[in-house]
């Protein structure tokens, strides 16, 4: 019984992860951006100001393909490159604050849906789904980091 829900609970993980994906597609479509680029700026959003080589090495790209995806980001208005005031040399992407707006709002239907379907668990299961969910995260970065080396 364990390994059939351990089945479903992975079959159900790649259909949230494909549903997920065809999401991400659509709103950054609707902000006319390619996927990676959309990928990376999610990274940059959710990481904070980052290297180019760090955030190459945590979207799985070569950093010559950084640099244009880079390009197109800032060309755009949704990041921007910074000296880094602890290595003069270095440069620090940034997100853009002012245009977080727009991404969130073309999430706002599912943050809705979201938070529906938290309202029917109680806090403990909450903490526990979270838990489940940070494991999966870091073994998908594991695996990534596998995929690219």
């Amino acid at each position: 019984m364990k390994r059939r829900l351990a089945i479903q609970i992975k079959e159900a993980m790649r259909d949230a992860s494909l549903q997920l994906a065809l999401l991400n597609h659509q709103v950054g479509a609707r902000l006319k951006l390619r996927d990676v680029d959309f990928d990376c700026l999610n990274l940059v959003s959710q990481h904070g100001s980052l290297g180019p080589g760090a955030l190459a090495k945590l979207a799985g790209l070569h950093p010559a393909t950084m640099t244009g995806v880079l390009d197109r980001l800032e060309k755009a208005g949704w990041v921007a490159r910074e000296r880094d005031p602890d290595d003069r040399r270095a440069v620090l992407v940034r997100a853009a604050k002012e245009r977080g707006r727009e991404v969130l709002d073309l999430f706002d239907d599912m943050n809705g849906k979201m938070d529906e379907i938290c309202t029917d668990y109680t806090a403990d299961e909450l903490a526990l789904i979270a838990g489940f969910l940070r494991r999966t995260a870091a073994a998908g970065r594991e695996a990534t980091a596998t995929l690219t080396e």
